[in-house]
């Protein structure tokens, strides 16, 4: 069976290596191509949320009551997703990026990032 393609503001199951658990990560990185590595930009959802300006809490159907937190910000290797679970609306996506640009090392990659969708 092929895999389908993790896109951009879609929810996927992980296995990150953690706690042998998997987790819920929200893909951020656009599509690459054969010459790219082939890794993925993703930020990690927890239900141990925070009051950080990193965590950013949104209601997700079929996603436990949590955040997604933006110091877990990561690139993993297309092995690691199980499943789709779910994709974020535009408006959520928003409040992701907000918050990833806080970030003091992103703003100059996630700027080349949105500017190439």
């Amino acid at each position: 069976m092929i895999m389908p393609i993790p896109k951009r503001g879609e929810i996927w199951l992980a296995d990150l290596g953690f706690a042998a658990k998997t987790r819920p990560v929200l893909i951020l990185n656009t599509p690459f191509s054969d010459s790219d590595y082939a890794l993925y930009t993703v930020v990690p959802h927890t239900t141990s949320t925070r009051n950080s300006a990193f965590m950013v809490t949104l209601s997700v159907t079929g996603l436990k009551p949590g955040s997604f937190n933006i110091q877990g910000l990561t690139a993993v290797s297309p092995t690691v997703f199980i499943r789709k679970l779910g994709k974020l609306q535009p408006n959520q996506m928003e409040l992701i990026e907000i918050s990833v640009k806080k970030m003091a090392w992103v703003p100059v990659i996630f700027c080349v990032i949105r500017n190439s969708i």
